[in-house]
């Protein structure tokens, strides 16, 4: 398999969060497309890149192995300084529902520990996506 670059990767950690319920609601498509328009690490993507890129990680996710495979590309093409950020990602997405389920709890922990996130890093990473997105 080749490898893809960082964008890719955060791309296909929120991807992957997002169809994690087999259910990729509006909110998290929007959140998806805003944080891309907007981060940093997007400054020198195309957005037209988006869509095919979500399409690439869904089609990895659905061969046996997938979701290893697409870690595995994740954590080969992340630098060790946007690992946090990929992991921060993640939590947005999961968060962008006001709800967090059993089956996206699990898969932060699979991307904390594929990504060699310290515990206490990653609780104040989720506490930060709390407080953003707790309502009124």
């Amino acid at each position: 398999m080749s490898t893809i670059s960082p964008e890719h990767a955060l791309i296909y950690i929120m991807v992957t969060m997002s169809a994690v319920d087999r259910a990729m609601s509006d909110n998290e498509l929007r959140d998806i497309g805003t944080i891309v328009k907007t981060l940093p690490a997007f400054r020198d993507f195309h957005e037209e890149k988006l869509i095919p890129a979500a399409r690439e990680c869904a089609s990895i996710l659905q061969e046996d192995g997938g979701l290893d495979a697409v870690f595995g590309l994740v954590k080969d093409a992340l630098p060790v300084r946007l690992r946090e950020t990929g992991y921060a990602l993640a939590v947005e997405i999961a968060a962008a529902d006001e709800f967090v389920g059993a089956e996206e709890l699990r898969l932060l922990q699979l991307l904390r520990d594929t990504l060699e996130i310290d515990k206490l890093l990653a609780a104040a990473i989720e506490r930060g996506a709390r407080a953003r997105h707790m309502p009124l």
